[in-house]
């Protein structure tokens, strides 16, 4: 595929790269003549001093083995040696379709699509294709309407032990966005080398996007469920409705997985395309999920979203672009000890790839952060994390953003090019937001290791930090200052910049930038 923007970014890293950074240090912007008072009171707050480089000597992280992630060890996966049973049923209380049919408002949203009771479609107890499903569901509900394209105008549902395979027999399957239908997995499925479509029937095509509210299909897989999509294209799903978002794997609800007692959903999605989705991927209660290989474009919210106690979840060698509302890839709340690494995230709306609301233990390493419309990486109430090799290039606002986050590791990363600040960090106090605080509580501290990488060419200086708990910097580069008067730091660092270029700089040593408040506590 090719990417227009992104070669444009990466020439202009090659280009910074021929920069000379022996010519660096001799343009250093002196400090600006604050008021005494403040560099006094500054002076007094922090030191700066050189800082033993042996604990900052960190091994390049060994990212997990993606090999075997394909659509042909997905082929092996499915089971076809049962068939399964359909049936049309109602909707009321069945597990599966709770959160869609609970309480009169929800209720009616299904009345009024079906002209009557809300029914579905079940695949239980064993194995079904589309080709047998048309066979056996009355032509209203579920009809082949041209070789190979089918059009289901009921939400059908994979039973706990059903599996139902979208193969390459189907060039297409579409969803009625008038029908209400929607997909619901609780057992088992496969998506592969196929085309599934929120439609429209009165456009005779896709049922683009309107409006938040405006229902749309969706997929949906429930907790105890594997789901698997390989060198597919999904397109137009999804609203702005709990579950419904587009592709969504999810553990069932609080109350209901008390009851329930499944495992936390799994499965893999590789090589394939999500446009004009309200979400590209969500996921909420999730383990090891897969997420490599794919193209996330035009998309409305967000691209890619883990969320709610996700984890060891692996995202990867993904494409994601043209994001309208927010974040390319996001991952957000107790998404825990997870790996991003390999993707190409730019021109969304907002940042290209987010770290967020206590999200630890993650791995960000060698991805391509471009032109977004805010910041690069950013990272919110999210401590203990790694960024290792990343190129942040070209973005409208900062290249690595750090808020209210503490350990945070950036190692042999490219910021270059950003309209602000190549990497900054800041306190926030946000009790006064909306933001709820028990759920996702905080501590506006931030501190850094900042270590080796490139820093070149940003639009407001290399470097800004503001009332750090620490700070350290070694074998930090700082090439093409955008400034005619040479590199410049704000925040504390531009306080102390004499003495931090002449350690980092001159004497090639690590730098420690350390409160006098935190070395009294220390001490005792």
């Amino acid at each position: 595929m090719n990417h227009p923007a992104r070669k444009g970014s990466i020439s202009l890293l090659a280009g910074a790269m021929l920069l000379a950074s022996a010519t660096a240090f001799a343009n250093v912007e002196p400090a600006k003549p604050a008021t005494m008072a403040k560099e006094l009171q500054q002076a007094k707050t922090y030191t700066v001093s050189s800082a033993p480089t042996a604990p900052l000597e960190l091994a390049t992280p060994k990212l997990p083995d993606v090999s075997g992630y394909t659509a042909e060890a997905i082929a092996a996966k499915v089971v076809r040696s049962k068939p399964g049973k359909i049936s049309l049923r109602r909707m009321m209380q069945e597990d599966a379709l709770k959160d869609f049919i609970g309480g009169d408002n929800k209720m009616a949203e299904w009345v009024v699509r079906q002209h009557g009771i809300p029914q579905a479609i079940f695949v239980d107890d064993g194995y079904m294709n589309l080709k047998d499903l048309a066979k056996k569901v009355p032509k209203q509900y579920f009809s082949e309407t041209s070789p190979g394209v089918f059009l289901s105008r009921l939400p059908i549902v994979v039973g706990r032990h059903g599996i139902l395979e979208i193969d390459k027999q189907t060039q297409e399957l579409r969803l009625s966005q008038e029908g209400g239908a929607f997909l619901v997995n609780d057992g088992q499925l496969f998506v592969r080398d196929t085309r599934i479509t929120g439609w429209r029937e009165k456009d005779n095509g896709p049922a683009t996007f309107n409006s938040p509210k405006e229902f749309r299909p969706f997929l949906l897989s429930w907790g105890g469920t594997e789901t698997y999509i390989a060198n597919s294209k999904i397109a137009s799903f999804g609203y702005a409705n709990s579950k419904s978002y587009g592709v969504s794997i999810s553990q069932y609800t609080p109350n209901m997985a008390k009851v329930l007692k499944r495992p936390e959903p799994t499965g893999w999605i590789v090589g394939s395309e999500f446009s004009d989705m309200w979400y590209g991927f969500y996921c909420y209660e999730t383990r090891d999920f897969v997420v490599k290989g794919n193209t996330y474009k035009d998309n409305i919210v967000y691209g890619i979203d883990p969320h709610d106690r996700s984890h060891g979840l692996i995202i990867a060698d993904n494409t994601v672009y043209g994001t309208k509302k927010k974040h390319g890839i996001i991952i957000s709340r107790e998404v825990n000890d997870s790996f991003i690494f390999n993707n190409r995230s730019y021109d969304n709306k907002l940042s290209g790839l987010v770290i967020d609301r206590n999200s630890v233990n993650n791995l960000i390493a060698h991805n391509e952060i471009y032109q977004n419309h805010t910041d690069g990486i950013t990272l919110y109430e999210s401590a203990d994390n790694l960024l290792w090799g990343n190129k942040v290039v070209s973005n409208r606002r900062h290249g690595i953003r750090i808020r209210n986050s503490v350990n945070i590791r950036l190692y042999e990363n490219v910021a270059m090019a950003n309209g602000l600040t190549g990497v900054y960090g800041h306190i926030k106090d946000l009790s006064n937001t909306d933001r709820d605080i028990k759920l996702d509580p905080f501590d506006a501290q931030v501190s850094l290791i900042v270590v080796g990488g490139e820093l070149a060419a940003n639009g407001s200086g290399p470097l800004s930090i503001d009332s750090p708990l620490s700070v350290e910097l070694y074998r930090v580069s700082m090439l093409a200052p955008t400034k005619s008067s040479g590199i410049s730091f704000t925040g504390i660092l531009g306080e102390r910049q004499d003495e931090i270029l002449d350690l980092l700089v001159r004497q090639q040593k690590a730098v420690l930038i350390d409160p006098v408040e935190r070395q009294t506590e220390m001490r005792d």
